[in-house]
């Protein structure tokens, strides 16, 4: 089943659940892109410190899928901060990789206001119609309300370490508040949590692994979801959360993990 799509703040449409290329070999790279895009995955989030977009672009190349039903992220590292260093790194990454849909400031970097100039990069790229939508990763409220005090765009999305463990409740509500959508990386915090009691005992009320309880978690909070693997039958498990739903006060268990 394909993931549903959510909509961001300029209209563009995310699929919420993509495949994280994090730490994931250029040579693991084919075989993992196959098996997500053959598992219903449209979406792939990479960034230019991975040290994989080329091999990224080549597997959705010889996928056989229209680029138009995929969804590619990218990121600007913090070495290449500022201006002009983030419209270079643009063309870099987009040489790399072709279209791009999302471009995302990979960290803040509050020196010299680097962070605020490299947001105004952005938002040229974006009216030059050379990405969908722009946004930021690792940013906090400090940092995304100086976004909102000093540039034009709001960023379509803020990606952030969250899972049942780290929740982010505040940043949420912010993100809400100023139609930012929530992006997980790490959603299943590596892995270190998944033999809690409260999850193993919901998982097996609903027949599911203890990944996969906790990535349908995500979906019902309504997090776009990027959980990160090269083992195929993971990648596949990862895939196979939209036949099943979370109950209200499973939710709320859930929602007890936040430490």
């Amino acid at each position: 089943m394909a993931p549903p799509l959510l909509t961001l703040n300029n209209g563009t449409k995310i699929p919420q659940l993509g495949l994280g290329v994090y730490q994931i070999r250029p040579a693991q790279i084919p075989t993992a892109i196959t098996t997500a895009l053959n598992s219903g995955y449209r979406s792939i989030d990479t960034a230019a410190m991975y040290g994989n977009e080329p091999e990224v672009a080549e597997a959705l190349r010889t996928s056989g899928i229209p680029r138009r039903d995929l969804f590619i992220t990218t990121k600007v590292w913090n070495t290449d901060h500022g201006y002009d260093n983030t419209l270079r790194a643009f063309d870099r990454s987009a040489a790399a990789l072709g279209e791009i849909d999302l471009y995302l400031i990979h960290w803040p970097q509050p020196q010299h206001n680097l962070y605020v100039e490299t947001w105004r990069a952005l938002e040229r790229l974006l009216h030059e119609g050379r990405v969908r939508a722009i946004g930021v990763s690792n940013f906090g409220i400090q940092e995304l309300r100086r976004l909102l005090d000093e540039t034009d765009v709001i960023p379509a999305v803020n990606q952030v370490e969250l899972h049942p463990w780290q929740q982010q409740a505040p940043l949420r509500a912010f993100h809400t508040e100023h139609g930012i959508a929530t992006e997980a990386w790490s959603p299943l915090a590596r892995g270190r949590h998944l033999n809690d009691r409260v999850i193993t005992a919901l998982a097996a009320k609903y027949g599911k692994t203890p990944a996969q309880l906790v990535l349908r978690w995500h979906l019902q909070l309504g997090t776009i979801v990027i959980p990160k693997s090269a083992t195929p039958s993971r990648i596949r498990e990862n895939a196979a959360v939209f036949d099943f739903e979370l109950a209200d006060d499973d939710l709320l268990a859930l929602a007890e993990l936040d430490s």
